[in-house]
């Protein structure tokens, strides 16, 4: 059996455990650059707000209800999300990481010394007590199962945190309940594909045979349906490895001369070269896209792309920063004022490395150390701490707003909570 541990709107979940006097009041938390709202409370959403609601289009209603609002802030949720999962470490030997609020845990074994529903209670239980994170926990066969599970525990209180589908009978009433959409592994795409071959529901594609199912869809769709019929066969580290790696972010404000735009694009490909190496994969490509504001009809607009395909794939930050920097001389283009940047790292090779008998970088092994290295050091002492100079200061013009954003409680010795008694 698996367990998928979910907190319940996360990133609100911890802006109230260190502001309690947000309880039972509506709060959001917006999106880089404090544009889009990525999350909110239940009182939040029943003012008529929406994750993905533009500021600027709501800003009435948030101001009429006095709705507390805060900026993004990853390096917070990041080291609340490392308490929550030790927690559950300690209870579960087992454990994959999935996301920064979501969890997978392996109970293989537990169902004979253990009742797995009240068990993974108490893990819920405990995480309130010690982090006062809510949680809500599927329990199934497989991954998908499971992750339905913590679905139904979210969104109804008599589960009491816990959802566990360990019975046919309980499978197909689930299945027969579920959104098709809301379904993990059914993306957009085979959403569409489903709904044109006549499937409306997850017990509907889950009865079907297995010769048609082979017929119409490829592997992901494949392992879709074995899961729903209770086969695990979804390997969660291959799901996290991506197939690409993006950054991009809208402006503070609008950028005009290339030394501003090349900062970006520069920081860009630096954070994406960080994440390719914690997944221990190398990139083929780079790709680098430029584009001004496209709500402004006064000026002039433009959007262009390029890229550039390494002889050896690569993690090193400075042969990919050096690419993206070749690529923005290609596609800047003056008197543009230019509100985004973004940087795709894609032909993502995870292991073995093909090797090029005329590598231009002799000393690659060396140079994979030191961008190994500045991450090392940056996680010790600071995102962007150690940076390469052509990603500029931290006030930089097209850094993006945060206007709304709370200290950093757990990992700043400058930002410790203080408690007036």
């Amino acid at each position: 059996m698996w367990a998928v541990l979910d907190a319940n709107s996360y990133f609100c979940s911890v802006e109230k455990v260190f502001h309690p006097g947000l309880a039972g009041k509506p709060a959001v938390v917006l999106s880089s650059n404090d544009g889009i709202i990525v999350a909110l409370t239940p009182e939040a959403k029943a003012l008529g707000l929406h994750r993905g609601d533009p500021l600027f289009k709501v800003r009435s209603i948030v101001e009429r209800n006095h709705v507390n609002v805060f900026s993004t802030n990853m390096m917070l949720y990041a080291a609340m999300s490392k308490r929550v999962q030790n927690i559950i470490r300690q209870s579960v030997d087992y454990c994959e990481s999935y996301s920064i609020d979501e969890i997978f845990a392996d109970l293989s074994g537990f169902d004979s010394h253990f009742n797995l529903e009240e068990y993974m209670r108490g893990v819920a239980l405990r995480i309130k007590l010690w982090t006062d994170i809510p949680v809500s926990v599927g329990v199934a066969p497989t991954k998908t199962l499971a992750k339905m599970g913590s679905k139904f525990a979210k969104n109804f209180p008599g589960y009491r945190s816990v959802c566990m589908i360990d019975s046919d009978a309980k499978r197909r009433k689930a299945l027969e309940l579920f959104e098709l959409d809301d379904v993990w592994g059914v993306g957009r795409r085979t959403y569409e594909k489903l709904l044109s071959l006549g499937v409306r529901t997850p017990l509907e594609f889950a009865d079907k045979p297995g010769e048609w199912v082979h017929r119409h869809f490829t592997k992901p769709g494949v392992q879709t349906w074995k899961e729903l019929n209770g086969y695990p066969c979804v390997d969660t580290a291959e799901v996290l490895k991506r197939q690409s790696i993006t950054t991009s972010r809208s402006f503070g404000q609008m950028i005009t001369t290339i030394e501003q735009v090349k900062a970006s694009v520069a920081s860009f490909a630096a954070s994406c070269a960080n994440k390719l190496r914690a997944q221990a994969s190398s990139a083929g490509t780079v790709s680098v896209f430029l584009c001004s504001n496209f709500f402004r009809e006064d000026l002039p607009q433009y959007f262009n792309m390029a890229s550039y395909s390494f002889p050896v794939a690569t993690a090193d930050t400075i042969e990919i920063t050096r690419a993206a920097m070749a690529i923005v001389d290609e596609i800047y283009r003056p008197g543009i004022k230019y509100k985004k940047s973004g940087v795709l790292l894609g032909d993502i090779v995870n292991g073995g490395v093909q090797q090029n008998l005329f590598d231009p970088v002799p000393n690659r092994k060396d140079r994979l150390e030191l961008s190994k290295t500045l991450d090392s050091l940056n996680q010790k002492f600071g995102l962007k701490t150690v940076r390469l100079a052509v990603e500029g200061g931290k006030t930089e013009e097209w850094k993006v707003k945060s206007e709304h954003r709370s200290p950093n409680y757990l990992t700043s010795l400058d930002d410790i909570l203080t408690v007036q008694i």
